[in-house]
Protein backbone atom coordinates (compact mmCIF):
# COMPACT_ATOMS: atom_id res chain seq x y z
CA UNK A 1 0.00 0.00 0.00
CA UNK A 2 2.88 2.54 0.79
CA UNK A 3 4.73 1.41 -2.19
CA UNK A 4 1.30 2.22 -4.51
CA UNK A 5 0.78 5.59 -2.70
CA UNK A 6 4.50 6.74 -3.11
CA UNK A 7 4.17 5.62 -6.83
CA UNK A 8 0.65 7.78 -7.73
CA UNK A 9 2.34 10.78 -5.04
CA UNK A 10 5.35 10.99 -7.36
CA UNK A 11 3.36 10.68 -10.84
CA UNK A 12 0.86 13.28 -9.22
CA UNK A 13 3.71 16.03 -8.59
CA UNK A 14 5.02 15.16 -11.94
CA UNK A 15 1.87 16.14 -13.64
CA UNK A 16 1.51 19.20 -11.66
CA UNK A 17 4.22 20.16 -11.70
CA UNK A 18 4.38 19.84 -15.62
CA UNK A 19 3.03 22.55 -17.92
CA UNK A 20 3.54 23.10 -21.84
CA UNK A 21 6.13 20.00 -21.72
CA UNK A 22 8.04 22.26 -19.12
CA UNK A 23 9.11 20.82 -15.22
CA UNK A 24 8.98 22.11 -13.17
CA UNK A 25 6.55 24.91 -13.96
CA UNK A 26 3.61 26.77 -12.01
CA UNK A 27 1.57 26.80 -14.74
CA UNK A 28 -1.39 24.15 -13.59
CA UNK A 29 -1.18 25.68 -10.50
CA UNK A 30 -1.91 29.80 -11.65
CA UNK A 31 -4.38 27.83 -14.17
CA UNK A 32 -6.05 26.31 -10.84
CA UNK A 33 -6.46 30.06 -9.20
CA UNK A 34 -8.04 31.33 -11.97
CA UNK A 35 -10.61 28.84 -12.17
CA UNK A 36 -13.59 30.61 -11.42
CA UNK A 37 -15.31 27.54 -9.01
CA UNK A 38 -11.94 26.58 -6.99
CA UNK A 39 -12.21 29.14 -4.22
CA UNK A 40 -15.68 28.77 -3.78
CA UNK A 41 -15.29 24.83 -4.00
CA UNK A 42 -12.68 25.32 -1.31
CA UNK A 43 -14.76 27.29 1.11
CA UNK A 44 -17.37 24.45 0.51
CA UNK A 45 -14.92 21.64 1.37
CA UNK A 46 -13.61 23.46 4.32
CA UNK A 47 -17.19 24.26 5.56
CA UNK A 48 -17.84 20.27 4.90
CA UNK A 49 -15.55 19.31 7.31
CA UNK A 50 -15.81 21.72 10.09
CA UNK A 51 -19.64 20.96 10.12
CA UNK A 52 -18.97 17.06 9.23
CA UNK A 53 -16.60 15.84 11.82
CA UNK A 54 -17.82 17.08 14.70
CA UNK A 55 -21.57 15.51 13.74
CA UNK A 56 -20.04 12.12 12.61
CA UNK A 57 -18.17 12.18 16.21
CA UNK A 58 -21.64 12.97 18.28
CA UNK A 59 -23.42 10.84 16.67
CA UNK A 60 -20.73 8.07 17.03
CA UNK A 61 -20.72 8.91 20.77
CA UNK A 62 -24.50 9.08 20.97
CA UNK A 63 -25.07 5.62 19.49
CA UNK A 64 -22.14 4.34 21.39
CA UNK A 65 -23.42 5.57 24.63
CA UNK A 66 -26.96 4.08 23.56
CA UNK A 67 -25.83 0.49 23.35
CA UNK A 68 -22.97 0.20 25.59
CA UNK A 69 -24.66 -0.90 28.91
CA UNK A 70 -26.45 -4.07 28.35
CA UNK A 71 -29.93 -4.25 27.82
CA UNK A 72 -32.17 -6.81 26.19
CA UNK A 73 -31.86 -6.99 22.91
CA UNK A 74 -28.55 -4.70 22.69
CA UNK A 75 -27.39 -7.43 20.09
CA UNK A 76 -30.63 -6.59 17.72
CA UNK A 77 -29.82 -2.78 18.38
CA UNK A 78 -26.50 -2.64 17.81
CA UNK A 79 -26.90 -4.69 14.58
CA UNK A 80 -29.77 -2.06 13.33
CA UNK A 81 -26.98 0.49 14.17
CA UNK A 82 -24.30 -0.94 11.70
CA UNK A 83 -26.94 -1.49 9.24
CA UNK A 84 -26.07 2.20 6.98
CA UNK A 85 -22.32 0.66 6.38
CA UNK A 86 -23.30 -2.43 5.00
CA UNK A 87 -25.22 -0.55 2.61
CA UNK A 88 -22.78 1.28 -0.12
CA UNK A 89 -22.46 5.39 -1.05
CA UNK A 90 -23.81 4.78 -3.89
CA UNK A 91 -27.16 3.42 -2.98
CA UNK A 92 -27.68 5.63 -0.32
CA UNK A 93 -26.86 8.76 -2.59
CA UNK A 94 -30.25 7.76 -5.29
CA UNK A 95 -31.88 6.73 -2.31
CA UNK A 96 -31.48 10.62 -1.13
CA UNK A 97 -31.82 11.85 -4.60
CA UNK A 98 -34.85 9.77 -5.12
CA UNK A 99 -36.28 11.08 -2.23
CA UNK A 100 -35.21 15.07 -3.10
CA UNK A 101 -36.06 15.17 -6.14
CA UNK A 102 -38.37 18.18 -7.36
CA UNK A 103 -40.92 15.36 -7.47
CA UNK A 104 -39.85 13.18 -5.20
CA UNK A 105 -41.54 11.54 -2.30
CA UNK A 106 -40.40 14.64 0.21
CA UNK A 107 -41.87 17.19 -2.26
CA UNK A 108 -45.18 14.88 -2.91
CA UNK A 109 -45.54 14.46 1.10
CA UNK A 110 -45.31 18.62 1.26
CA UNK A 111 -47.34 19.52 -1.20
CA UNK A 112 -50.29 17.37 -0.12
CA UNK A 113 -50.08 13.82 -2.45
CA UNK A 114 -50.62 11.78 1.14
CA UNK A 115 -54.20 12.14 2.33
CA UNK A 116 -52.39 11.99 5.77
CA UNK A 117 -50.62 14.65 5.72
CA UNK A 118 -51.75 18.56 4.87
CA UNK A 119 -50.54 20.40 2.06
CA UNK A 120 -47.97 22.49 2.84
CA UNK A 121 -46.25 24.04 -0.13
CA UNK A 122 -47.82 24.87 -3.45
CA UNK A 123 -44.80 24.22 -5.48
CA UNK A 124 -41.76 22.14 -5.17
CA UNK A 125 -38.72 22.99 -2.87
CA UNK A 126 -35.66 22.98 -5.45
CA UNK A 127 -33.30 21.14 -2.95
CA UNK A 128 -30.42 20.72 -5.72
CA UNK A 129 -30.64 24.49 -6.60
CA UNK A 130 -30.04 25.64 -3.07
CA UNK A 131 -26.49 25.69 -1.92
CA UNK A 132 -27.37 25.13 1.72
CA UNK A 133 -29.86 22.31 1.34
CA UNK A 134 -28.15 20.51 -1.41
CA UNK A 135 -24.13 20.60 0.94
CA UNK A 136 -26.56 19.49 3.55
CA UNK A 137 -28.75 16.55 2.48
CA UNK A 138 -25.18 14.96 1.20
CA UNK A 139 -23.59 15.96 5.01
CA UNK A 140 -27.04 14.14 6.38
CA UNK A 141 -26.05 11.13 3.86
CA UNK A 142 -22.37 11.40 4.29
CA UNK A 143 -23.44 11.03 8.20
CA UNK A 144 -26.03 8.71 8.25
CA UNK A 145 -23.61 6.23 6.37
CA UNK A 146 -20.12 6.53 8.36
CA UNK A 147 -21.90 6.74 11.94
CA UNK A 148 -21.67 3.04 12.52
CA UNK A 149 -18.22 3.22 11.94
CA UNK A 150 -17.62 6.28 14.57
CA UNK A 151 -19.88 3.89 17.03
CA UNK A 152 -18.03 0.75 16.75
CA UNK A 153 -14.48 2.67 17.64
CA UNK A 154 -15.75 4.75 20.36
CA UNK A 155 -18.00 1.83 22.01
CA UNK A 156 -14.73 0.20 22.14
CA UNK A 157 -12.91 2.79 23.74
CA UNK A 158 -15.92 2.78 26.48
CA UNK A 159 -15.82 -1.12 26.89
CA UNK A 160 -11.94 -0.74 27.83
CA UNK A 161 -12.78 1.07 30.94
CA UNK A 162 -13.09 -0.78 33.84
CA UNK A 163 -16.34 -0.74 36.64
CA UNK A 164 -13.88 -0.52 39.09
CA UNK A 165 -13.13 2.91 38.18
CA UNK A 166 -16.42 3.85 38.00
CA UNK A 167 -17.21 2.18 41.31
CA UNK A 168 -13.90 4.47 43.11
CA UNK A 169 -16.06 7.37 41.60
CA UNK A 170 -19.04 5.95 43.59
CA UNK A 171 -17.43 5.64 46.39
CA UNK A 172 -16.21 9.43 46.72
CA UNK A 173 -19.94 10.84 45.97
CA UNK A 174 -19.04 11.55 42.13
CA UNK A 175 -21.92 11.73 40.14
CA UNK A 176 -22.62 11.16 36.27
CA UNK A 177 -21.88 14.00 34.93
CA UNK A 178 -18.47 13.91 36.91
CA UNK A 179 -17.71 10.36 36.09
CA UNK A 180 -18.03 11.10 32.38
CA UNK A 181 -15.77 14.50 32.97
CA UNK A 182 -13.19 13.14 34.79
CA UNK A 183 -12.83 9.62 33.84
CA UNK A 184 -15.20 8.49 30.58
CA UNK A 185 -13.94 11.41 28.34
CA UNK A 186 -10.25 11.59 29.07
CA UNK A 187 -9.82 8.13 28.75
CA UNK A 188 -11.75 8.21 25.79
CA UNK A 189 -9.69 10.70 23.74
CA UNK A 190 -7.65 8.37 21.76
CA UNK A 191 -11.02 6.91 20.39
CA UNK A 192 -12.02 10.67 19.75
CA UNK A 193 -8.48 11.16 18.05
CA UNK A 194 -8.79 8.15 16.03
CA UNK A 195 -12.39 8.92 14.98
CA UNK A 196 -11.55 12.54 14.32
CA UNK A 197 -8.77 11.53 12.10
CA UNK A 198 -10.56 9.20 9.84
CA UNK A 199 -13.95 11.03 9.97
CA UNK A 200 -11.98 14.43 8.65
CA UNK A 201 -9.81 12.76 5.93
CA UNK A 202 -13.09 11.22 5.01
CA UNK A 203 -14.87 14.60 4.97
CA UNK A 204 -12.07 16.45 2.93
CA UNK A 205 -11.95 13.43 0.43
CA UNK A 206 -16.14 13.17 0.20
CA UNK A 207 -16.71 12.95 -3.62
CA UNK A 208 -19.96 10.36 -3.85
CA UNK A 209 -22.76 12.54 -1.79
CA UNK A 210 -21.76 15.53 -3.16
CA UNK A 211 -21.57 14.42 -6.57
CA UNK A 212 -25.01 13.14 -6.40
CA UNK A 213 -26.72 15.78 -4.24
CA UNK A 214 -24.75 18.58 -4.99
CA UNK A 215 -23.54 19.01 -8.58
CA UNK A 216 -23.57 22.67 -8.91
CA UNK A 217 -21.82 22.98 -5.55
CA UNK A 218 -18.82 21.37 -6.40
CA UNK A 219 -16.00 20.33 -3.57
CA UNK A 220 -12.27 19.82 -4.33
CA UNK A 221 -13.20 16.49 -4.93
CA UNK A 222 -15.76 16.77 -7.23
CA UNK A 223 -13.84 19.47 -8.60
CA UNK A 224 -10.41 17.35 -9.37
CA UNK A 225 -13.44 15.31 -11.67
CA UNK A 226 -14.52 18.40 -13.51
CA UNK A 227 -10.63 19.53 -14.13
CA UNK A 228 -10.03 16.32 -15.67
CA UNK A 229 -12.98 14.48 -17.17
CA UNK A 230 -14.90 18.17 -18.40
CA UNK A 231 -11.83 20.65 -18.72
CA UNK A 232 -9.33 17.47 -20.09
CA UNK A 233 -6.44 19.16 -17.75
CA UNK A 234 -4.50 16.57 -15.82
CA UNK A 235 -2.60 19.56 -15.00
CA UNK A 236 -5.14 21.12 -13.08
CA UNK A 237 -6.92 18.23 -11.86
CA UNK A 238 -3.69 16.93 -10.14
CA UNK A 239 -2.82 20.68 -8.71
CA UNK A 240 -6.12 20.30 -7.08
CA UNK A 241 -5.22 16.81 -5.60
CA UNK A 242 -2.32 18.26 -3.78
CA UNK A 243 -3.91 21.10 -2.21
CA UNK A 244 -6.31 18.28 -0.54
CA UNK A 245 -3.38 16.64 0.12
CA UNK A 246 -1.64 19.63 2.12
CA UNK A 247 -4.77 20.00 3.52
CA UNK A 248 -5.22 16.51 4.94
CA UNK A 249 -1.75 16.85 6.44
CA UNK A 250 -1.99 20.03 7.92
CA UNK A 251 -5.87 18.84 9.47
CA UNK A 252 -3.89 15.70 11.11
CA UNK A 253 -1.47 18.30 12.49
CA UNK A 254 -3.53 20.28 14.19
CA UNK A 255 -6.05 17.79 15.28
CA UNK A 256 -3.30 15.70 17.28
CA UNK A 257 -2.25 18.92 18.60
CA UNK A 258 -5.61 20.04 20.05
CA UNK A 259 -6.28 16.92 21.58
CA UNK A 260 -2.92 16.25 23.01
CA UNK A 261 -3.53 19.67 24.82
CA UNK A 262 -7.10 18.33 25.99
CA UNK A 263 -6.07 15.48 27.22
CA UNK A 264 -3.27 16.90 29.02
CA UNK A 265 -6.00 19.33 30.61
CA UNK A 266 -8.28 16.68 31.61
CA UNK A 267 -6.37 14.71 33.14
CA UNK A 268 -4.53 17.67 35.09
CA UNK A 269 -7.67 18.18 36.66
Amino acid sequence: MVGFFVMILASTLQIAFTYDGIFPALGSFKQMTEMTDFWASLKRTILFVVVGTPLQLGAGLLLALLVWKPFRGRGIVRSAFILPVAITAVVTATILHTLTSDFGHINELLLGGYSWFPQLISTPIDFRGSEIAALGISLLGKTWRDMPISMLIILAGLESIGDDQYEAAETLGAGSLQKFKYITLPLLIPAISTVLTLRSIECWKEFIFPFFLAPSFPLLSTLIDYAYHTLYSPGVACAIALVLVILIIATMGILNWVLKKLRIALIKI
